[in-house]
Protein backbone atom coordinates (compact mmCIF):
# COMPACT_ATOMS: atom_id res chain seq x y z
CA UNK A 1 0.00 0.00 0.00
CA UNK A 2 2.84 2.53 0.60
CA UNK A 3 4.49 1.24 -2.79
CA UNK A 4 1.38 2.67 -4.39
CA UNK A 5 1.28 5.58 -2.18
CA UNK A 6 4.76 6.52 -3.60
CA UNK A 7 4.20 5.94 -6.84
CA UNK A 8 0.73 8.01 -6.94
CA UNK A 9 2.79 10.90 -5.45
CA UNK A 10 5.37 10.48 -7.47
CA UNK A 11 3.45 10.01 -10.48
CA UNK A 12 1.61 13.23 -9.75
CA UNK A 13 4.39 15.72 -9.63
CA UNK A 14 5.44 14.50 -13.16
CA UNK A 15 1.93 14.88 -13.91
CA UNK A 16 2.45 18.49 -13.16
CA UNK A 17 5.69 18.82 -14.86
CA UNK A 18 4.07 17.10 -18.02
CA UNK A 19 0.87 19.90 -17.83
CA UNK A 20 3.55 23.09 -17.26
CA UNK A 21 4.66 25.01 -20.45
CA UNK A 22 8.11 25.57 -19.54
CA UNK A 23 8.48 28.61 -21.76
CA UNK A 24 10.67 31.53 -20.49
CA UNK A 25 9.43 34.65 -20.11
CA UNK A 26 10.16 37.46 -22.38
CA UNK A 27 9.05 41.16 -21.53
CA UNK A 28 8.87 42.34 -25.24
CA UNK A 29 9.09 39.12 -27.97
CA UNK A 30 10.63 39.52 -30.90
CA UNK A 31 8.15 40.71 -33.90
CA UNK A 32 9.04 39.64 -36.93
CA UNK A 33 8.01 42.66 -39.58
CA UNK A 34 9.83 45.11 -36.66
CA UNK A 35 12.97 42.74 -37.53
CA UNK A 36 12.62 43.03 -41.45
CA UNK A 37 11.54 46.90 -41.69
CA UNK A 38 14.71 47.52 -38.88
CA UNK A 39 17.35 45.02 -41.40
CA UNK A 40 15.99 46.57 -44.55
CA UNK A 41 16.90 50.38 -42.92
CA UNK A 42 20.23 49.29 -41.43
CA UNK A 43 21.95 46.48 -43.38
CA UNK A 44 25.33 48.12 -44.70
CA UNK A 45 25.16 45.93 -47.85
CA UNK A 46 21.72 47.85 -49.18
CA UNK A 47 22.90 50.65 -48.51
CA UNK A 48 26.10 49.28 -50.85
CA UNK A 49 23.94 48.91 -53.32
CA UNK A 50 21.46 51.57 -52.97
CA UNK A 51 24.97 53.84 -53.37
CA UNK A 52 25.61 51.97 -56.84
CA UNK A 53 22.59 52.45 -57.94
CA UNK A 54 22.93 56.15 -57.66
CA UNK A 55 26.31 56.12 -59.17
CA UNK A 56 24.61 54.66 -62.11
CA UNK A 57 21.72 57.09 -62.07
CA UNK A 58 23.99 60.16 -62.02
CA UNK A 59 26.03 58.43 -65.04
CA UNK A 60 22.97 58.07 -67.12
CA UNK A 61 23.18 62.01 -66.94
CA UNK A 62 26.52 62.10 -68.50
CA UNK A 63 26.10 59.62 -70.92
CA UNK A 64 24.79 61.38 -74.38
CA UNK A 65 26.12 64.95 -73.80
CA UNK A 66 28.12 66.54 -76.04
CA UNK A 67 31.83 66.63 -75.44
CA UNK A 68 33.38 70.23 -74.31
CA UNK A 69 34.20 72.38 -77.03
CA UNK A 70 37.70 72.93 -77.85
CA UNK A 71 39.23 76.69 -77.88
CA UNK A 72 42.69 77.57 -79.45
CA UNK A 73 44.78 80.59 -79.58
CA UNK A 74 47.32 80.45 -81.92
CA UNK A 75 50.14 82.86 -83.73
CA UNK A 76 50.17 82.31 -87.39
CA UNK A 77 53.05 82.74 -90.01
CA UNK A 78 55.11 85.02 -87.14
CA UNK A 79 59.05 85.81 -88.08
CA UNK A 80 61.56 83.65 -86.32
CA UNK A 81 63.73 86.70 -86.46
CA UNK A 82 61.25 89.01 -84.75
CA UNK A 83 58.59 86.25 -83.19
CA UNK A 84 56.87 89.41 -81.30
CA UNK A 85 56.14 91.73 -83.92
CA UNK A 86 53.16 91.36 -86.10
CA UNK A 87 52.89 94.05 -88.71
CA UNK A 88 56.03 93.23 -90.46
CA UNK A 89 54.44 90.58 -92.71
CA UNK A 90 50.83 90.94 -94.19
CA UNK A 91 50.69 87.51 -93.47
CA UNK A 92 51.11 87.25 -89.75
CA UNK A 93 48.45 86.95 -87.33
CA UNK A 94 46.94 85.93 -84.16
CA UNK A 95 44.58 83.28 -84.71
CA UNK A 96 41.06 82.48 -81.90
CA UNK A 97 39.18 79.10 -82.70
CA UNK A 98 36.86 77.20 -81.06
CA UNK A 99 36.00 73.46 -82.33
CA UNK A 100 32.76 71.27 -81.33
CA UNK A 101 32.69 66.90 -82.16
CA UNK A 102 29.17 66.38 -82.79
CA UNK A 103 28.34 62.38 -82.99
CA UNK A 104 26.60 60.96 -85.89
CA UNK A 105 22.54 61.46 -85.43
CA UNK A 106 21.11 59.52 -82.84
CA UNK A 107 24.35 58.04 -80.73
CA UNK A 108 23.79 60.51 -77.96
CA UNK A 109 19.75 59.58 -77.60
CA UNK A 110 20.98 55.70 -77.60
CA UNK A 111 23.70 56.38 -75.48
CA UNK A 112 21.68 57.88 -73.40
CA UNK A 113 18.92 55.44 -73.73
CA UNK A 114 21.40 52.62 -72.77
CA UNK A 115 22.44 54.46 -69.45
CA UNK A 116 19.27 54.46 -68.57
CA UNK A 117 18.84 50.95 -69.00
CA UNK A 118 22.11 50.05 -67.34
CA UNK A 119 20.51 51.66 -63.91
CA UNK A 120 17.32 50.54 -64.14
CA UNK A 121 19.09 46.99 -64.27
CA UNK A 122 21.02 47.84 -61.01
CA UNK A 123 17.71 49.74 -59.18
CA UNK A 124 16.46 45.53 -60.10
CA UNK A 125 19.61 44.31 -58.35
CA UNK A 126 18.88 46.43 -55.46
CA UNK A 127 15.37 45.53 -55.18
CA UNK A 128 16.02 41.69 -55.59
CA UNK A 129 18.79 42.26 -52.60
CA UNK A 130 16.23 43.76 -50.02
CA UNK A 131 13.84 40.89 -50.84
CA UNK A 132 16.52 38.17 -50.24
CA UNK A 133 17.21 39.78 -46.88
CA UNK A 134 13.82 39.97 -45.94
CA UNK A 135 13.61 36.31 -46.65
CA UNK A 136 16.96 35.79 -44.73
CA UNK A 137 15.66 37.52 -41.77
CA UNK A 138 12.36 35.68 -41.72
CA UNK A 139 14.26 32.13 -42.41
CA UNK A 140 16.48 32.58 -39.56
CA UNK A 141 13.23 33.78 -37.12
CA UNK A 142 11.71 30.89 -37.55
CA UNK A 143 14.33 28.73 -37.18
CA UNK A 144 14.54 30.41 -33.93
CA UNK A 145 11.71 30.16 -33.39
CA UNK A 146 11.50 26.21 -33.34
CA UNK A 147 14.55 26.67 -31.26
CA UNK A 148 12.39 28.47 -28.59
CA UNK A 149 9.45 26.11 -28.46
CA UNK A 150 11.98 23.25 -28.09
CA UNK A 151 13.99 24.01 -25.13
CA UNK A 152 11.03 24.27 -22.91
CA UNK A 153 9.93 20.99 -24.38
CA UNK A 154 13.47 19.47 -23.28
CA UNK A 155 13.51 21.01 -20.37
CA UNK A 156 10.00 19.68 -19.27
CA UNK A 157 11.39 16.55 -19.96
CA UNK A 158 14.09 16.54 -18.19
CA UNK A 159 12.26 17.64 -14.98
CA UNK A 160 9.94 14.21 -15.63
CA UNK A 161 13.08 12.35 -16.03
CA UNK A 162 14.55 13.37 -12.76
CA UNK A 163 11.32 12.72 -11.07
CA UNK A 164 11.27 9.16 -12.89
CA UNK A 165 14.72 8.54 -11.76
CA UNK A 166 14.36 9.61 -8.29
CA UNK A 167 11.42 7.68 -7.69
CA UNK A 168 12.76 4.38 -9.60
CA UNK A 169 16.19 4.48 -7.64
CA UNK A 170 13.96 4.92 -4.48
CA UNK A 171 12.04 1.91 -5.51
CA UNK A 172 15.24 -0.15 -6.82
CA UNK A 173 16.37 0.21 -3.45
CA UNK A 174 13.77 -1.35 -1.65
CA UNK A 175 13.77 -4.58 -4.10
CA UNK A 176 10.79 -3.10 -6.03
CA UNK A 177 12.49 -2.00 -9.40
CA UNK A 178 14.97 -3.47 -11.69
CA UNK A 179 18.26 -2.02 -12.30
CA UNK A 180 17.61 -1.84 -16.27
CA UNK A 181 14.78 0.68 -15.16
CA UNK A 182 17.21 3.33 -13.47
CA UNK A 183 19.99 2.81 -16.15
CA UNK A 184 17.08 3.23 -19.47
CA UNK A 185 15.90 6.64 -17.36
CA UNK A 186 19.19 8.00 -16.70
CA UNK A 187 20.32 7.31 -20.18
CA UNK A 188 17.72 8.69 -21.87
CA UNK A 189 18.10 12.02 -19.67
CA UNK A 190 21.91 12.24 -20.64
CA UNK A 191 20.48 12.16 -24.24
CA UNK A 192 17.84 14.74 -23.52
CA UNK A 193 20.79 17.01 -21.96
CA UNK A 194 23.03 16.76 -24.70
CA UNK A 195 19.87 18.11 -27.15
CA UNK A 196 19.27 21.00 -24.66
CA UNK A 197 22.98 21.69 -24.56
CA UNK A 198 22.95 21.83 -28.61
CA UNK A 199 19.89 23.45 -29.12
CA UNK A 200 21.36 26.49 -26.65
CA UNK A 201 24.12 26.39 -28.81
CA UNK A 202 22.64 26.43 -31.98
CA UNK A 203 20.13 29.41 -30.33
CA UNK A 204 23.24 31.33 -29.84
CA UNK A 205 24.91 30.81 -33.26
CA UNK A 206 21.04 31.81 -35.04
CA UNK A 207 21.23 34.48 -32.54
CA UNK A 208 24.50 35.97 -33.69
CA UNK A 209 23.32 35.65 -37.56
CA UNK A 210 20.26 37.13 -37.12
CA UNK A 211 22.31 40.55 -35.33
CA UNK A 212 24.79 40.78 -37.87
CA UNK A 213 21.78 40.91 -40.41
CA UNK A 214 20.14 43.76 -38.35
CA UNK A 215 23.38 45.55 -38.34
CA UNK A 216 23.76 45.10 -34.22
CA UNK A 217 26.16 44.28 -32.19
CA UNK A 218 26.35 40.17 -32.62
CA UNK A 219 26.58 39.33 -28.64
CA UNK A 220 22.81 41.51 -28.55
CA UNK A 221 20.02 39.20 -26.66
CA UNK A 222 17.17 38.57 -28.06
CA UNK A 223 13.66 37.83 -26.65
CA UNK A 224 11.84 34.72 -27.24
CA UNK A 225 9.79 34.31 -30.81
CA UNK A 226 6.06 34.85 -31.05
CA UNK A 227 4.31 32.44 -31.22
CA UNK A 228 3.31 31.31 -35.09
CA UNK A 229 -0.14 30.14 -36.90
CA UNK A 230 -0.51 28.86 -39.67
CA UNK A 231 -2.11 30.30 -42.60
CA UNK A 232 -3.30 28.10 -45.73
CA UNK A 233 -1.88 29.29 -48.76
CA UNK A 234 -5.04 29.78 -51.41
CA UNK A 235 -3.18 30.34 -54.77
CA UNK A 236 -2.21 27.48 -57.95
CA UNK A 237 1.09 27.52 -59.50
CA UNK A 238 -0.25 29.73 -62.49
CA UNK A 239 -1.47 32.61 -60.31
CA UNK A 240 1.99 32.75 -58.18
CA UNK A 241 3.51 32.64 -61.72
CA UNK A 242 1.65 35.27 -62.85
CA UNK A 243 2.41 37.67 -59.59
CA UNK A 244 6.21 36.68 -59.76
CA UNK A 245 6.21 38.36 -63.60
CA UNK A 246 4.69 41.43 -62.61
CA UNK A 247 6.40 41.22 -58.62
CA UNK A 248 9.77 39.73 -59.02
CA UNK A 249 12.91 42.22 -59.12
CA UNK A 250 14.82 39.94 -60.98
CA UNK A 251 12.67 39.32 -64.07
CA UNK A 252 12.61 42.89 -64.40
CA UNK A 253 16.56 43.29 -64.23
CA UNK A 254 16.70 40.71 -66.37
CA UNK A 255 14.29 42.94 -68.79
CA UNK A 256 16.23 45.61 -68.33
CA UNK A 257 19.39 44.14 -69.74
CA UNK A 258 17.84 43.05 -72.80
CA UNK A 259 16.72 46.05 -73.53
CA UNK A 260 20.11 47.08 -72.59
CA UNK A 261 21.60 44.72 -74.93
CA UNK A 262 19.21 45.76 -78.38
CA UNK A 263 19.99 49.40 -77.06
CA UNK A 264 23.38 48.17 -77.41
CA UNK A 265 22.64 46.91 -81.19
CA UNK A 266 21.26 49.79 -82.38
CA UNK A 267 24.11 52.03 -81.13
CA UNK A 268 26.94 49.44 -82.63
CA UNK A 269 25.13 50.16 -85.91
CA UNK A 270 25.75 53.87 -85.92
CA UNK A 271 29.84 53.27 -85.37
CA UNK A 272 29.08 52.39 -89.06
CA UNK A 273 28.30 56.06 -89.73
CA UNK A 274 31.04 58.97 -89.12
CA UNK A 275 31.53 61.32 -86.73
CA UNK A 276 31.92 65.07 -87.03
CA UNK A 277 34.36 67.98 -85.96
CA UNK A 278 32.98 71.43 -86.28
CA UNK A 279 35.72 74.16 -85.91
CA UNK A 280 35.53 77.95 -86.48
CA UNK A 281 38.75 80.19 -86.63
CA UNK A 282 38.88 83.76 -86.28
CA UNK A 283 42.67 85.21 -87.55
CA UNK A 284 43.31 89.23 -86.37
CA UNK A 285 46.22 91.29 -88.67
CA UNK A 286 47.96 93.93 -88.54
CA UNK A 287 48.30 96.86 -91.39
CA UNK A 288 51.67 96.12 -93.02
CA UNK A 289 52.80 99.12 -95.34
CA UNK A 290 50.00 99.92 -98.23
CA UNK A 291 48.37 96.22 -97.00
CA UNK A 292 45.26 97.20 -94.93
CA UNK A 293 45.65 93.99 -92.73
CA UNK A 294 42.17 92.69 -93.14
CA UNK A 295 41.26 90.02 -90.72
CA UNK A 296 40.10 86.81 -91.97
CA UNK A 297 37.98 83.51 -90.84
CA UNK A 298 38.16 80.03 -91.48
CA UNK A 299 35.36 77.46 -91.33
CA UNK A 300 35.51 73.79 -91.63
CA UNK A 301 34.18 70.19 -90.48
CA UNK A 302 36.02 67.56 -90.41
CA UNK A 303 34.66 63.80 -89.67
CA UNK A 304 35.96 60.08 -89.03
CA UNK A 305 36.47 57.46 -91.87
CA UNK A 306 35.04 54.39 -90.55
CA UNK A 307 36.54 52.00 -93.04
CA UNK A 308 37.61 49.42 -90.03
CA UNK A 309 34.24 47.36 -90.96
CA UNK A 310 36.03 44.04 -88.84
CA UNK A 311 35.84 45.95 -85.63
CA UNK A 312 32.36 47.34 -86.02
CA UNK A 313 31.31 44.04 -87.03
CA UNK A 314 32.56 42.31 -83.74
CA UNK A 315 30.72 45.29 -81.78
CA UNK A 316 27.65 44.30 -83.47
CA UNK A 317 27.98 40.54 -82.45
CA UNK A 318 29.06 41.98 -78.96
CA UNK A 319 26.02 43.49 -78.48
CA UNK A 320 23.89 40.99 -79.99
CA UNK A 321 25.29 38.33 -77.83
CA UNK A 322 24.94 40.38 -74.98
CA UNK A 323 21.31 40.59 -75.65
CA UNK A 324 20.92 36.92 -76.27
CA UNK A 325 22.54 36.20 -72.90
CA UNK A 326 19.97 38.22 -71.20
CA UNK A 327 17.03 36.68 -72.91
CA UNK A 328 18.33 33.33 -72.48
CA UNK A 329 18.87 34.18 -69.15
CA UNK A 330 15.33 35.34 -68.47
CA UNK A 331 13.62 32.31 -69.29
CA UNK A 332 15.38 30.33 -67.67
CA UNK A 333 14.54 31.80 -64.45
CA UNK A 334 10.79 32.17 -65.35
CA UNK A 335 11.50 28.41 -65.88
CA UNK A 336 13.13 28.23 -62.62
CA UNK A 337 10.34 29.82 -60.86
CA UNK A 338 7.76 27.87 -62.16
CA UNK A 339 9.60 24.48 -60.67
CA UNK A 340 10.41 26.68 -57.42
CA UNK A 341 6.62 27.56 -57.13
CA UNK A 342 5.30 23.97 -57.50
CA UNK A 343 8.12 23.01 -55.06
CA UNK A 344 7.57 24.85 -52.46
CA UNK A 345 3.79 24.65 -52.69
CA UNK A 346 3.71 20.42 -52.46
CA UNK A 347 6.13 21.21 -49.36
CA UNK A 348 3.97 24.09 -47.63
CA UNK A 349 0.74 21.42 -48.17
CA UNK A 350 2.85 18.50 -46.41
CA UNK A 351 4.06 20.42 -43.26
CA UNK A 352 0.72 22.13 -42.92
CA UNK A 353 -1.09 18.57 -43.04
CA UNK A 354 1.86 17.17 -40.53
CA UNK A 355 1.12 20.15 -38.39
CA UNK A 356 -2.66 19.50 -38.45
CA UNK A 357 -1.83 16.03 -37.43
CA UNK A 358 0.45 16.63 -34.95
CA UNK A 359 -1.81 19.09 -33.21
CA UNK A 360 -5.43 17.43 -33.33
CA UNK A 361 -4.73 13.76 -33.39
CA UNK A 362 -0.68 12.28 -33.02
CA UNK A 363 -0.25 14.08 -29.76
CA UNK A 364 -3.33 14.27 -27.96
CA UNK A 365 -3.15 10.77 -28.72
CA UNK A 366 0.33 10.02 -27.50
CA UNK A 367 -0.39 11.94 -24.38
CA UNK A 368 -3.58 9.32 -23.91
CA UNK A 369 -1.04 7.06 -23.89
CA UNK A 370 1.19 8.25 -21.92
CA UNK A 371 -1.91 8.91 -18.88
CA UNK A 372 -2.41 4.69 -19.71
CA UNK A 373 0.90 3.55 -18.71
CA UNK A 374 1.12 5.85 -15.72
CA UNK A 375 -1.71 4.89 -14.60
CA UNK A 376 -0.97 1.11 -15.08
CA UNK A 377 2.33 1.68 -13.89
CA UNK A 378 1.18 3.49 -10.60
CA UNK A 379 -1.45 0.32 -9.43
CA UNK A 380 1.54 -1.82 -10.17
CA UNK A 381 0.42 -3.44 -13.42
CA UNK A 382 2.59 -1.47 -16.14
CA UNK A 383 5.97 -1.67 -17.32
CA UNK A 384 8.15 1.37 -16.10
CA UNK A 385 9.47 1.41 -19.72
CA UNK A 386 6.61 1.49 -21.02
CA UNK A 387 6.15 4.96 -19.27
CA UNK A 388 9.51 5.90 -20.70
CA UNK A 389 8.91 5.01 -23.93
CA UNK A 390 5.60 7.08 -24.26
CA UNK A 391 7.40 9.89 -22.49
CA UNK A 392 9.60 10.02 -25.37
CA UNK A 393 7.65 9.58 -27.90
CA UNK A 394 5.02 12.51 -26.40
CA UNK A 395 8.30 14.61 -26.29
CA UNK A 396 9.05 13.67 -29.93
CA UNK A 397 5.86 14.36 -31.41
CA UNK A 398 5.72 17.72 -29.55
CA UNK A 399 9.05 18.53 -30.97
CA UNK A 400 8.37 17.45 -34.89
CA UNK A 401 5.02 19.78 -34.17
CA UNK A 402 6.91 22.21 -34.08
CA UNK A 403 9.38 21.49 -36.45
CA UNK A 404 6.46 20.97 -38.89
CA UNK A 405 5.25 24.54 -37.95
CA UNK A 406 8.64 26.70 -38.51
CA UNK A 407 9.15 24.35 -41.71
CA UNK A 408 6.20 25.79 -43.30
CA UNK A 409 6.83 29.44 -42.44
CA UNK A 410 10.22 29.06 -43.79
CA UNK A 411 9.02 27.47 -46.92
CA UNK A 412 6.40 30.22 -47.01
CA UNK A 413 9.71 32.61 -46.53
CA UNK A 414 11.16 31.46 -49.59
CA UNK A 415 8.15 30.86 -51.96
CA UNK A 416 7.40 34.78 -51.14
CA UNK A 417 11.25 35.95 -52.27
CA UNK A 418 10.42 33.53 -55.10
CA UNK A 419 7.42 35.36 -56.75
CA UNK A 420 8.82 38.93 -54.84
CA UNK A 421 5.39 39.80 -53.21
CA UNK A 422 3.15 39.14 -50.40
CA UNK A 423 1.14 35.83 -50.89
CA UNK A 424 -2.73 35.11 -50.93
CA UNK A 425 -3.99 33.48 -47.45
CA UNK A 426 -6.97 32.95 -45.34
CA UNK A 427 -6.82 34.53 -41.77
CA UNK A 428 -4.01 32.71 -39.59
CA UNK A 429 -5.62 29.85 -37.76
CA UNK A 430 -4.62 28.86 -34.11
CA UNK A 431 -2.80 25.96 -34.01
CA UNK A 432 -2.59 25.45 -30.52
Amino acid sequence: MKIYVSRAFVLSIVMMALNATGVPAADTPVELGGLVEEALANNPELHAGRARWDMLRQRTAQAGSLDDPMVMFRIQNALVTDPLTFDKDPMTGKVIGISQQIPFAGKRALKHQSAQQEAEAERWQYEERRLELARMIKENYYRLYYVDQALPIVARNLQVLDDLIRFTETMYGVGKALQQDVLKAQVERSKMEDMQIALGQQRRSLAALLNSLLYRPVENELAVMQDVAIAPLLASVETLADLAQNNRPLIKRLAAQVEKGKTGQALAQKEYYPDFNLAFEYMQRDPVGEEPGDDMYSLGVSFNLPINRQRRHAMVAEAMAETNMASHELDMLRNTIRQNIADSLARLERNRRMAELYRSAVIPQARGALDAAMAAYRVGKGDFMNVIDSQLALFNYERQYYEAVAEHQMVLAQLEGVVGAALPQVENSSNK
